[in-house]
Order: structure tokens, then sequence, then C-alpha cells
């Protein structure tokens, strides 16, 4: 077999690898809320979760081709393969150390940081310019987007059911959150696997199997899709404990605002200027927002702040371990 060809079927193997550990380690964004006001009990979560990912992972490329053609410039054949191999790599190890210590950070912003990790230790091309427009300001802008219409709508909650049953009100608002559990899993599907595609899409470009204009094919749509389902139906335990109730003691009502926030911010994100933000952050930043307006001490922020550095830590950790990566395939490949 041909060398290149070899290493295309390698990376997108990789890449469906990374989409699947996305898939289980982001599996608490959509559900946990749900699941820890017992609005839905886990197994049928993560079902609905699945199946909204695979559907929301249709309704668009534009992320797919911010994260495919916006990021680095990988040179043609199986040095640029490499590279966009070890920057897979290097998102997946990231993704592995987060989900064993529970710490929900962002697979988008690994998989950011492992392709500029790589990039920077082959001296190939960083859209620096791409990085900060489309990664930088909306990964700083999401988390106070959410935090703050999280907080509004609560706020609208409580005034307007201020005069009713509180039984009756956080009974209603269990049914509510299967809705809004399903819009922020079809967020999450939108944008996540999108992700992926993207990915496999740079892969087959710098293969020559594909050319910077083509539209992505159909079967990597479809790949992605499949792989994220999957892995979110694995499920993330560890992650689901931390969102769910050690940043807070959550209400129907919190649930639903913050679930109706960060779907919000994720569909305004990918259809409006395609860019790839976490939905970690996002629903993180959400359930501080809600609890914010209960009281400032309601919020575990002790906890939110082993969770902001796991944040900080992200992009350049997974590039560190990329760069590593490129350097050990580069010296067994070429």
């Amino acid at each position: 077999m041909d060398l290149t060809l070899a290493l295309v079927i390698g990376v997108v193997v990789v890449a469906l690898a990374f989409d699947y550990t996305n898939g289980f380690h982001d599996a608490a964004n959509a559900i946990a809320t749900s699941v820890s006001t017992r609005a839905l009990t886990p197994r049928a979560a993560l079902f609905m979760a699945a199946a909204m990912n695979f559907l929301g992972a249709h309704l668009g490329t534009q992320v797919a081709a911010t994260v495919g053609k916006g990021i680095i410039d990988a040179p043609k054949g199986s040095h640029g393969l490499v590279i966009v191999g070890s920057g897979l790599i290097g998102a997946i190890v990231w993704n592995l150390i987060t989900w064993y210590f529970g710490l929900p950070s962002s697979s988008s912003h690994a998989l950011i940081g492992g392709l500029v990790g790589s990039a920077l230790a082959s001296s190939s091309v960083v859209h620096w310019d791409g990085v900060v427009e489309k990664v930088v300001i909306p990964m700083i802008l999401s988390p106070l987007i959410g935090f703050t219409l999280a907080a509004i709508i609560m706020i609208a909650i409580l005034w307007g059911f201020r005069h009713s049953q509180p039984a009756k009100t956080n009974r209603g608002f269990r049914h509510a959150q299967t809705v809004s559990a399903a819009a922020m899993a079809l967020g999450h599907g939108l944008q996540d696997a999108q992700k992926t595609m993207g990915v496999i899409f740079l892969a087959l470009v710098v293969g020559g199997f594909q050319h910077d204009g083509d539209p992505i094919p159909q079967w990597v749509i479809l790949s992605a899709a499949t792989a994220i389902s999957l892995g979110t139906y694995a499920g993330g335990w560890r992650i689901m404990r931390t969102l769910g109730r050690r940043i807070i003691a959550l209400t129907p009502p919190q649930g639903f605002a913050a679930e109706t926030a960060a779907a919000t911010v994720l569909y305004t994100a990918a259809i409006g200027f395609g860019a790839p933000i976490s939905t970690t952050h996002t629903i993180t930043s959400a359930i501080m927002g809600v609890g914010a307006t209960k009281r400032l001490s309601a919020v575990r922020w002790g906890v939110a702040g082993n969770i902001v550095t796991g944040w900080i830590l992200t992009i350049p950790a997974a590039a560190l371990v990329a760069a590593l990566s490129y350097y050990a395939l580069h010296w067994m490949v070429e």
C-alpha cells in the first residue's frame, strides 16, 4: 500500500477515535444537569444525547471549514499527514487525562492546541489571525455570554414563577428540561462533530484526495456523527458528577435555564460565525450563572477555579503532547 494512503487511513482512524473520546468526555455537557435534577434517568439521557448529537452533526459544516482550513497549513504528502496525526494524538491524550481526573476541559481547544503544537514543531504555517478571531476571542466571550444569559433567564424564571408552588414548578421544569437537554445535545453535535469532520477533510486535502474548495464528503459527515454518538452513549460519569453536583446542587428550573442559555450560545457561534467554541466552557459557565442568582456563595468557587485552571492549561498542554508526538512520528515515518 502507498505510504500516503496508509497515513490518510491512519489519520482518519485516529480522528474518529478522537471523536469517540470527545463524545464520552463531553456527554456530561448535555445531560449532567438533567440527570442531577432527576428530569431524566442516566440511560435515557445518554440515549437522547447520542441521538441528538447524531442529528446535530448533519446541520452544517461552517465549524468544520474553520478547523479544516483556518487554523494551520500542513504541507502536502506524508509529512503533512504526520503533522495532522500528531495534533490528534495531543488532543486525545489531554482528553483522557482530564477525563480521568473528572475535569470538564474542552475537547475543542485540545484539538486546536494539538494542531497548533504539531504545526509549530514542524515549522508549518499557523494562521494566528484565524486562531485569535475564531478560537481565542470566542473562548473568552462564550463563557461570559453563557454566564450572563443563564443568569438573565434564571432571574426571569424566578420573577415569572414567584407565586407558584415550588413542587408544581419543579415538576413542570423537569419536563421542560427534556427539551432543553435535547437542544443542548443537538448543539454539541453541531459544534463538536464538525471539528472532527474538519480534521478528516484536512487530512484528505493534505493526502491529495480532496481539494480545498471541495464540499466535505458525505461519508466524512456520517462517520463523524456516528463516532461522537457512540462515544456519547458510552457516557462520561466522572465529569457528569463534577458538572451536575460539585459546582452547585441544581434544581430543575436552574438546569433548564443553564441548558437553554448554553444551547443558544452554541447555535449562534456555529451557524452565525463558524466559531469552534467549547460546549464544556459554555455549559459550565451557564451553571455558574444560574447559581450566582441564588447567592454567590451557592457556587463552589474552589471547584470552579480548578475547572478554569483546566481550561487555561488545555491548549498549551495538548500542543506540547502534539509536538512530542510529531517528533516521534517524524523520526519513525520519515
